[in-house]
């Protein structure tokens, strides 16, 4: 087959077209000649095998589907000739913008992953959420019914803009809250792909034909098909932003404050930081180019954090985050994927020229940046008032996995609390879940279901364990080198018991843990990074900051995970002899230097 030139969609704003990229990758190939995502999903969801070709699987990402096999079972599977030697699976998730939800959704997802899944629901590090487990036959059953409840499925993976993140908490006294959140609505339905085949593939009746009211995945507001782009023929079909081909890799959106840079902004394509002035936001610092997965081995690959780039008002965020996303369409890498991100495309041209391109598709003058720094994280974990007289809680969800098993039955302490109190609901980027609109009277009640069901109250658990997280790694991502999920809890065991005895048991750092370089849960810009190497051995950062804003430096490579604690709290215990005054475990690290650090913790 020959592969297709792939242009963009259109002509820059200068009267020319962007170059043609002659050679292209696959996934390339995949889309050009998918019609707008189809492909040939249609005719494999009934040809009985349990898993998809090769150009399916790219496609369905951009429907919210992973194909997954489990790992721990190749042997079993391949003894039982199953084909391949595999057991598939998908995994299926659901885009929330600013993590908002409502009760009826999150019963609504739990019901699936009983009876669809592995009867574990995963918070996602995007705020979404993730269902495992889905048979092949189960996958257009199990979208509809998401759809159902008003969520979606569609851009929660894929070459296009993925799920916004906004600050979760819900303060309804602070207007800057309100505004950030609708504006993540806003961008979450602006940025959305157009294409009919998602509607016409998951939703439409088969008894009628007729397509049903589909999700928005933004809570409290429905949409009509029409709305959402969704109606037409297929004649009529167009992608106004994306093109055929949409973009050359995933891009990334996350909305902070200064004071609450929970969204983690510098980790995202683009990120916005707002600025305030008497509860208002009068603008955002727009900051490009953060992106954190790399390859080892590929030294033309690194991580990178968001540059703050210009100054613009509320106003205009919507063009200049389009005209942003254009660029990156027309002149982002279309033949290697390794550096298909906004962040090389940056590297390569530099800042200055890429704002002047921004400049000319947004149509317009981009004002410098204004002088605003982080200095918060806030993960909204215990009790606050949220200033209108009712209260939200944050609960802690270690790694972010709804689960029951054993004495510990998070999973039904969640249906209890949305059937009972029926509280809004917020996802946060640290995986946790934000219980909002209750009433002082309904403290007593959500402590005895969180406690009668085994699960830690967050007031409960240590510092080390409240600002970690893990990516799910084994056994399903085929990505992951060694373990993630499954191994942080052990270490973090391990860790709270030193950090008591060094008497650093209040101290606050973000501990971050993947099973490859790809960095999901955001390891590079930790005050601990440990991301997975080879099986069973770790590569180590240290010196990032709990506020998100700079990387960290590899401390040590290939540690081996029975060594992981023990050479932290030789760190630990340097940082408690020799720190200055406030300073932060990150903040220390990152003084000391590399060097430092292993001249006098390097045995440890």
């Amino acid at each position: 087959m020959t592969k297709p030139n792939i242009a963009s969609p259109g002509a820059t704003p200068g009267g020319g077209k962007p170059p043609v990229q002659e050679k292209v990758s696959p996934v390339e190939t995949f889309k050009a000649e998918s019609h707008h995502l189809r492909g040939t999903i249609p005719e494999e969801l009934v040809d009985g095998q349990p898993f998809f070709g090769k150009a399916s699987i790219q496609l369905l990402k951009h429907h919210g589907a992973y194909q997954q096999d489990n790992r721990d079972q190749r042997n079993t599977a391949k003894a039982a000739g199953k084909p391949a030697g595999k057991t598939y699976s998908f995994m299926v998730r659901s885009a929330i913008p600013g993590g908002k939800l409502t009760s009826a959704q999150l019963l609504a997802e739990l019901d699936l992953c009983d009876e669809v899944g592995n009867a574990t629901l995963r918070i996602t590090t995007r705020q979404g959420l993730q269902l495992h487990g889905v048979v092949k036959n189960d996958l257009k059953a199990v979208i509809r019914r998401i759809n159902q409840v008003q969520l979606t499925t569609l851009a929660a993976c894929g070459d296009v803009e993925r799920n916004v993140m906004c600050s979760p908490v819900p303060y309804r006294n602070d207007p800057v809250y309100d505004q950030m959140q609708a504006l993540a609505d806003r961008l979450a339905i602006h940025l959305r792909p157009r294409t009919k085949a998602y509607y016409q593939l998951w939703l439409k009746d088969e008894e009628t034909g007729q397509k049903q009211l589909v999700g928005s995945g933004v809570a409290g507001k429905e949409f009509s098909a029409a709305e959402l782009g969704a109606t037409g023929s297929d004649q009529e079909e167009v992608e106004p932003l994306y093109g055929p081909t949409y973009l050359p890799r995933k891009f990334k959106i996350g909305i902070g404050l200064p004071g609450d840079n929970s969204a983690d902004v510098y980790s995202h394509d683009l990120g916005l930081l707002a600025v305030c002035k008497d509860w208002q936001i009068v603008g955002y610092n727009v900051l490009v180019g953060g992106g954190f997965g790399t390859t080892p081995s590929a030294k033309k690959t690194f991580p990178a954090i968001a540059r703050p780039m210009c100054f613009i008002s509320p106003t205009q965020v919507i063009d200049v985050a389009t005209a942003i996303i254009r660029v990156q369409r027309d002149y982002g890498n279309r033949s290697d994927r390794k550096v298909a991100r906004l962040k090389y495309l940056i590297h390569d041209w530099g800042l200055e020229r890429f704002k002047q391109m921004v400049q000319q598709y947004y149509g317009g003058e981009l004002s410098p940046p204004r002088p605003v720094e982080v200095f918060r994280f806030n993960d909204g974990l215990g009790w606050h008032p949220q200033g209108d007289g009712g209260w939200f809680y944050g609960l802690n969800v270690e790694n972010g996995r709804i689960k029951d098993e054993g004495e510990f039955r998070l999973k039904s302490a969640l249906r209890e609390i949305c059937h009972t109190l029926n509280p809004s609901l917020r996802l946060t980027p640290h995986q946790s879940i934000l219980f909002g609109d209750l009433r002082e009277s309904d403290h007593e009640q959500l402590t005895e279901i969180l406690q009668r069901h085994g699960v830690p109250l967050s007031e409960e658990i240590s510092n080390a364990r409240r600002w970690s997280i893990a990516c799910p790694a084994l056994p399903t991502c085929a990505l992951a080198v060694t373990e993630s999920e499954r191994a942080l809890p052990g270490m973090m065991d391990q860790l709270e018991a030193e950090l008591e005895r060094l008497g650093l048991a209040d101290e606050v750092f973000t501990t971050r843990m993947t099973g490859c370089p790809n960095g999901c849960a955001r390891p590079y810009n930790a005050d601990i990074g440990l991301v997975g190497k080879a099986k069973g051995k770790y590569t180590l950062f240290l010196g990032g900051r709990t506020c998100g804003d700079r990387l960290n430096f590899i401390y040590q490579d290939m540690v081996p995970a029975d060594e992981v604690v023990s050479k932290l709290v030789a760190v630990f215990r340097y940082f408690r002899d020799a720190r200055e005054p406030g300073e932060t475990f990150g903040d220390f690290c990152f003084r000391k230097g590399v060097e430092d650090l292993l001249c006098h913790c390097g045995d440890g």
